[in-house]
């Protein structure tokens, strides 16, 4: 089986609209989805909010790789265009860990390298799966509660649903 983390954010256009077009992307092997949350943008700071959720998916005929490409089949879907590293997007989809893959190819890195310092990923994540393990960190609470104040202050649970 290929079991997956996937997260979720989109800070253009109909950014509620975007994270359900990645969930039906990746339906039915849609295991679980967090709440929807909205953060400040990083990297890029002169942008507007996003809105985040993290799913997890498991499929036994797909694996990291094809992940990968719903994700972005899901980006293209949305319009998304790459012009600025970590500027807006109508959605991002990244993979953040596959069980028992770990990859250094700089197409797909697992575990997805950012994540233990995203508060915006560790929330909804630690949400749905609360024991959950980021390989070779550890327990995302545990990374979840060394994240600075400020950081988890950033990230507001919103009253919007995905199903």
């Amino acid at each position: 089986m290929s079991r997956a983390v996937l997260s979720l954010g989109s800070n253009l256009g109909d950014r509620l609209g975007f994270l359900q077009l990645a969930l039906d992307a990746v339906r039915p092997a849609l295991v679980a989805v967090s709440s929807v949350y909205e953060t400040k943008a990083w990297g890029v700071e002169d942008q507007p909010d996003f809105l985040n959720a993290v799913c997890v998916v498991d499929d036994p005929v797909r694996d990291h790789w094809a992940w990968l490409r719903a994700g972005q089949a899901a980006e293209r879907a949305a319009g998304r265009v790459r012009e600025l590293r970590w500027g807006p997007r109508t959605l991002d989809v990244d993979v953040v860990t596959v069980e028992g893959v770990t990859s250094g190819d700089p197409e797909l890195l697992l575990p997805h390298p950012g994540t233990p310092d995203r508060a915006s990923v560790l929330v909804p994540w630690v949400e749905i799966e609360p024991a959950a393990v980021l390989p070779g960190h550890g327990p995302i609470a545990a990374l979840l509660a060394a994240r600075p104040e400020d950081d988890l202050a950033s990230v507001r649970r919103t009253d919007f649903e995905l199903r």
